[in-house]
């Protein structure tokens, strides 16, 4: 409908900067002296929460060739909602350059529209211990807020923005009340929310290589009055938009 095709990957990018914050994680096992037996890195998976507890529900089934039901500790995490920050958001008017494809040439890439991305983190764990050696390490670093950097638009890869994330809620679920065949599901589910800006089609625009402002002398109106003419073009001619370089400038006065 809108005619312009474009993809700056944003969602794909959140998806994948969220995911790496909590991909390095270790729970660690201890005997009754205290020393430590084994180190399990937190697996982490993009998953439904609702899917995710039948995969860990399943029993082992010899027949069908599970042999072993999926182990816990883990992790999972998906997107929830989205919904539009009107407090971030800028004049239509705001707008920045950047390189074009064409030494004559800069593209334009206009206002974003901010929306708030909504991430549910799944925690779950056999014993409360493991559990809670997860959170732990999570916690302490949302203070609410948690600041990431990021690229938000892939063409542009030096191009770098800042990236909030806050830590909303801790909610805590164990389904131990049960029969003696359900295993046990230690769940905490933790609520952030990541501040995003979506941007729109890049176009390119043409430079300007030369300016010509007329100046009103006494107030007559440029058509019966005197007025000066200053013609402004870079300095050498032919120099890109992106080159360290000075202006000429060419004062013309003239009688009406």
């Amino acid at each position: 409908m809108f005619g312009n095709y474009f993809y700056h990957e944003r969602v794909r990018r959140s998806v994948a900067i969220f995911g790496k914050v909590f991909n390095d994680i270790y729970v660690l096992r201890k005997n009754s002296a205290g020393a430590v037996i084994s180190t399990v890195k937190v697996p982490l998976s993009y998953a439904p929460k609702a899917k995710f507890l039948d995969r860990i529900r399943e029993q082992a089934d010899l027949a069908s060739g599970q042999r072993v039901a999926l182990k816990l500790p883990r992790m999972s995490f998906e997107i929830v909602s989205y919904t539009y920050d009107p407090t971030r958001q800028l004049q239509k008017t705001s707008n920045f350059m950047q390189t074009g494809s064409t030494a004559a040439q800069r593209a334009k890439i206009n206002a974003y529209v901010p929306y708030n991305i909504t991430f549910q983190l799944n925690v779950y764990a056999k014993t409360q211990d493991d559990a809670l050696q997860i959170v732990e390490q999570i916690m302490p670093y949302f203070a609410p807020q948690y600041n990431l950097t990021m690229s938000p638009i892939s063409a542009y890869p030096d191009l770098k923005e800042d990236v909030p994330i806050t830590l909303q809620s801790v909610d805590f679920a164990d389904d131990f009340e049960g029969d003696v065949a359900t295993r046990r599901t230690i769940i905490y589910t933790l609520t952030f929310e990541m501040k995003a800006n979506f941007y729109g089609p890049i176009a390119d625009k043409n430079v300007i290589t030369k300016a010509i402002p007329k100046i009103d002398l006494d107030d007559k109106g440029i058509a019966d009055s005197d007025y000066l003419t200053i013609t402004i073009t870079p300095t050498p001619a032919g120099v890109s938009a992106d080159s360290d370089y000075g202006f000429s400038e060419v004062y013309n006065y003239e009688l009406e």
